[in-house]
């Protein structure tokens, strides 16, 4: 009996050894990363200006997926923080965008408005009760009975409260109109000590006035990755006016702000010091300046770049010298979408007009009352949506497929259209072709006739003046994976963002938000 218990005996305390090193293998503070509008063209363009502590550091030590996107179209900053911290699709979490229009009063509403939480150092309240899902916050929280310290730094209102999710301890944000840093009571009832300590000292107001952002490498003017070559003409920028705050997030400057609040935040809060996995959202800025034309702000985008190496290096640098290595996971993603160029495609003899929404609106309106009689059969449009009136339709006893039908007939024969979807098909379609339409639908947040303008035409709204070029491009980014114990390599196979938070969820063993069904990366 002895040569028998022996062998299970060892094979128990080996099991259990293998056991306590796989639970300590967990780390102690996940630090999730999305970088507005990151490309990596850019990325890998202005390697040349980079430290040793920043890009070049997370790519060489960690897991880089090279070929990454977003499964829905189309792609704003609001629904792709929605998708990453969600593990799904606007379908799911109802995110469709930034704005929306609602049905009940035919005006747009914010993504993170609400009425019911007041704001913090800002004269708008936010939550995240319109993001319809669980995030990988949220379910940090439930696994943890709330122990989990969960924190979402921004610049942006809408990436802060949609990175946080509805369970956090806190999001964070840089106010538009006074330049503090802000909040609101659907996190804290007043902002914590530490916190309006930090805005009284170090928020953006405090130093606007004397800020000038100018080229951070003395290389800048004799390094160029556009096309247009030749030494470039050094710049320098003020920030002043009513917009000046507006214009600041859109610097290069305010990534140093960003990673400054994040790391007072951890040593503020505790994060990452006991036994209980805490997460970090943090969120930067890799965009034109002040959403310029790339061709009118070229030196600034290669600075953006150099700056925000600068700043993951100290990010990175400053959190492993509390945690170690082993201790920190950082997952580091794109939007997967850049400000529009303001291209003049008729100049270069390429195909491109102008589709007015707003036309096209009123035109279908009159077509259909020539068909039923006449009535207000379309209430508005919005973007490339149109809305139509549901009681009037019922009141004619005209049937709403119909109608769709109809409609669709209509618009399909306007030039600039490339396609016409009803809400009724995006809900029942399962076709292939309609699927990242149908990913970036809502039936509560759309409309009932989804226009997909040709590329290279203009999107305008005369009403509103609202205008954009379309483009069906795609626009390249990675995903990176660095820290706690990730072997260092490098995937081209394409994969979806929505896998980044059932990746994080295996690695802190809980589960995935409630809407994601989506396989861990590895």
């Amino acid at each position: 009996m002895k040569i028998i218990y022996a062998p299970l005996t060892l094979l128990l305390f080996v099991a259990t050894a293998i056991d306590a090193q796989t639970m300590r293998s967990v780390p102690r503070l996940v630090v999730n990363i999305s970088i507005d509008q990151l490309r990596s063209d850019y990325l890998e363009a202005f390697s040349a200006l980079y430290g040793n502590d920043g890009f070049k550091k997370i790519m060489n030590d960690g897991r880089v997926y090279a070929n990454v996107s977003y499964p829905f179209s189309p792609i704003d900053r609001a629904s792709a923080i929605a998708a990453v911290a969600t593990g799904t699709t606007p379908y799911y979490n109802s995110i469709v965008g930034q704005r929306w229009l609602s049905r009940e009063t035919l005006r747009p509403v914010d993504c993170t408005d609400d009425e019911k939480a007041a704001g913090l150092n800002t004269r708008t309240g936010a939550s995240a009760s319109k993001l319809l899902t669980s995030t990988i916050g949220d379910e940090l929280k439930v696994a943890s009975r709330g122990k989990a310290v969960v924190y979402s730094i921004a610049p942006f209102k809408d990436a802060a409260v949609l990175s946080a999710g509805h369970a956090a301890d806190g999001a964070l944000w840089i106010d538009d109109d006074n330049g503090n840093w802000a909040s609101s009571t659907a996190y804290f009832k007043q902002l914590p000590s530490w916190a309006s300590a930090y805005n009284s000292m170090n928020a953006p107001a405090r130093s606007i006035d004397s800020k000038v952002w100018t080229p951070s490498s003395t290389l800048s003017g004799n390094f160029s990755y556009f096309i247009d070559g030749g030494i470039k003409k050094p710049f320098s920028h003020k920030f002043s006016g009513a917009r000046r705050y507006r214009s600041y997030k859109t610097s290069a400057m305010v990534n140093a702000d960003i990673t400054d609040m994040a790391t007072h935040c951890v040593a503020s809060t505790g994060m990452g010091l006991d036994g209980t996995t805490d997460l970090l959202n943090v969120t930067y800025y890799a965009g034109c300046f002040d959403h310029l034309p790339v061709n009118d702000c070229q030196m600034e985008l290669q600075d953006t770049y150099v700056r925000l190496d600068r700043e993951i290096g100290r990010l990175v640098t400053a959190i492993e010298s509390k945690m170690g290595k082993d201790g920190v996971l950082f997952v580091i993603t794109g939007t997967g979408y850049s400000d529009e160029e303001q291209t003049d495609y008729s100049k270069y003899k390429i195909p491109s007009g102008t589709f007015y929404i707003n036309r096209t609106a009123n035109l279908l309106n009159i077509y259909l009352g020539g068909l039923w009689g006449q009535a207000r059969y379309v209430e508005s449009c919005f973007g490339s949506q149109i809305y139509l009136n549901h009681k009037a339709i019922e009141d004619k006893h005209i049937s709403f497929s119909e109608a769709n039908d109809r409609a669709v007939e209509m618009v399909s024969m306007m030039s600039g259209v490339r396609n016409v979807y009803t809400s009724r098909q995006l809900l029942t379609d399962q076709n292939a072709a309609t699927r990242r339409v149908r990913n970036g639908f809502s039936i509560d947040r759309c409309g009932d006739i989804i226009i997909e303008v040709a590329p290279g035409w203009r999107l305008y709204n005369e009403d509103t003046f609202e205008s954009q070029i379309c483009r069906a491009s795609y626009i390249q980014f990675p995903i990176i994976i660095y820290g706690a114990g990730t072997t260092a390599e490098r995937i081209v196979e394409p994969v979806s963002v929505e896998r980044i938070a059932p990746t994080i969820a295996k690695a802190i063993r809980i589960r995935a938000p409630n809407a994601c069904s989506s396989e861990p990366l590895f």
